[in-house]
């Protein structure tokens, strides 16, 4: 395992930092971001020990690619290092959504954002296509890996379960791979090593705290938890103002969980917002930190291997499921496709900073926004 590097904190806070602001598109995009900053760009581990932490991160609830953050700061500079990289990467999306809140609370709608979204969701699509280019080379190492990370895509996109999905493929490689020539006692491993309306701050802390450790996967998943509790349940929210916060998650940058920021900011103002959000991403900081330095065993182990191998195709194929329905999405026109298509050559061909890829799409969306196209 690599060791942490001592003076990395400024290096580890500004580079979340940064990411955490230009991350638009959600955790497909995140991871991809991710891995052109610390494996082609920073080069602080290589492609198979990025894979290793991306399906970890994948394992344990919450937010998968801040934890995936979060361990890439462990790498850097331990302890200290998770801690920063987590909350720098939050930062600039909380203040963005309470910004946004507040607007919302005091006029009844929020600051239009497509022009923005317009040029900058294609260069997040062809982001995220190149990674998956790149890490699935080197994740599908066999035709048995590849055929169940095929087939997770095909599943997913016929509506299978996340989740489901996740663990069972984890499962069917583990299996397939040891069933034969290990003791099947061994089997148990990987899975013990896995694992203001007048609403008080309290109340408000170990709501989202619950769903923080709860929670798998994306903000489509957070949505269904947070209409049964909020909505039905608690009826701290309307169906239209849930459907408004999650819609705020999805368009800004950083974690679509600080669609917590933005509830707690309609329940109870600033306090609120800040609370939820703390709470929301509290049990991501504790399973990011116990799962970094236990990697290393698990590794040693056939089965407890074979496990994450099987979650990291899994990932992969959920992933490029994601892709295929952020593309639906994304390419609505020539425009769209045409933007796609020439961040993607330019990723390929010139392998530049994606920071600038980003704020180029955003000067391009409002180039056609002021042309009135």
């Amino acid at each position: 395992m690599s060791q942490p590097r001592d003076g990395g904190l400024r290096e580890v806070a500004l580079v979340f930092l940064k990411l955490g602001t230009i991350g638009f598109g959600g955790p497909a995009a995140h991871v991809a971001l991710m891995r052109r900053e610390f494996v082609e760009g920073r080069r602080w581990l290589d492609e198979d020990r990025f894979l290793e932490l991306f399906g970890a991160a994948n394992l344990i609830p919450g937010p998968s690619s801040t934890e995936l953050g979060m361990m890439l700061g462990y790498l850097r500079a331990g302890w200290k290092g998770l801690l920063v990289a987590g909350a720098c990467f939050i930062a600039p999306a909380m203040t963005i959504v309470l910004i946004l809140a507040w607007a919302y609370v005091r006029y009844g709608s929020v600051p239009q954002t497509s022009w923005v979204l317009a040029g900058v969701a294609p260069v997040m699509l062809a982001i995220v296509g190149d990674a998956l280019w790149q890490l699935g080379r080197r994740a599908l190492k066999t035709l048995p890996l590849a055929a169940v990370g095929v087939a997770v895509l095909i599943l997913y996109l016929l509506g299978g379960n996340p989740v489901i999905l996740l663990f069972g493929g984890a499962l069917v490689v583990m299996l397939g791979r040891n069933l034969r020539t290990t003791d099947t006692s061994a089997m148990l491993l990987p899975l013990g090593t896995g694992v203001s309306l007048g609403v008080s701050l309290r109340s408000l802390f170990f709501e989202f705290l619950k769903l923080g450790a709860v929670v798998y996967g994306s903000g489509y998943v957070l949505l269904a938890f947070l209409r049964t509790d909020l909505v039905q349940h608690l009826h701290w929210l309307s169906q239209g103002r849930l459907i408004d916060a999650v819609a705020i998650g999805q368009v800004t940058p950083g974690p679509v969980f600080t669609t917590a920021t933005f509830i707690g900011y309609l329940l109870d103002g600033v306090p609120g917002g800040l609370v939820a959000t703390a709470a929301i991403f509290l049990p991501s900081f504790v399973l990011a930190g116990i799962v970094y330095p236990l990697l290393p065993r698990v590794r040693r182990s056939r089965w407890a291997g074979a496990f994450l191998d099987g979650a990291t195709v899994c990932g992969l194929g959920l992933m490029a499921g994601v892709t295929v329905q952020l593309g639906r999405a994304v390419i609505v026109d020539g425009f769209a496709a045409a933007l796609t298509v020439v961040a993607f050559v330019i990723l390929r061909r010139y392998q530049p900073n994606s920071a600038w890829l980003v704020l180029g799409g955003a000067v391009i969306g409002l180039a056609v926004r002021a042309s009135g196209r």
